[in-house]
């Protein structure tokens, strides 16, 4: 069965710092994963990071949602650092769909409208 996208990448999109240019696909085991870039300038970048890394990998020390989420990089001979970094989520589980991970992200991540107050940043 193929895995639907759709809603995920669109909610990715309007997290700050990520990159509209966002790749999907789906393993032999049934398993999926996507593809993206975080802007390591933008201000919220590694509040970004963090985040992510808290739902996707550490939600709960006794029950963790079957993702993770890391980066992955060409070999640093042949880039010019940080800009080239991507980052993957990935299923752990082929039966936890990217429908099913929204969810928990909507309710765990600051709202469109509270970027400003609740995600953490020096620059404000």
């Amino acid at each position: 069965m193929a895995v639907q996208f759709d809603s995920l990448i669109g909610f990715l999109k309007q997290i700050p710092a990520v990159e509209p240019a966002i790749g999907s696909g789906q393993y032999d085991d049934g398993n999926w994963w996507m593809k993206f870039t975080i802007t390591p300038q933008h201000p919220l970048a590694w509040s970004v990071v963090q985040e992510l890394g808290h739902i996707l990998n550490y939600i709960s020390l006794n029950e963790r949602l079957p993702t993770r989420f890391y980066p992955v990089s060409p070999p640093p001979y042949l880039n010019g650092g940080i800009d080239f970094l991507s980052w993957i989520i990935e299923s752990t589980e082929p039966d936890f769909s990217p429908n099913r991970l929204l969810p928990w992200l909507e309710g765990r991540l600051p709202k469109k409208e509270d970027w400003g107050k609740d995600w953490d940043s020096e620059d404000q």
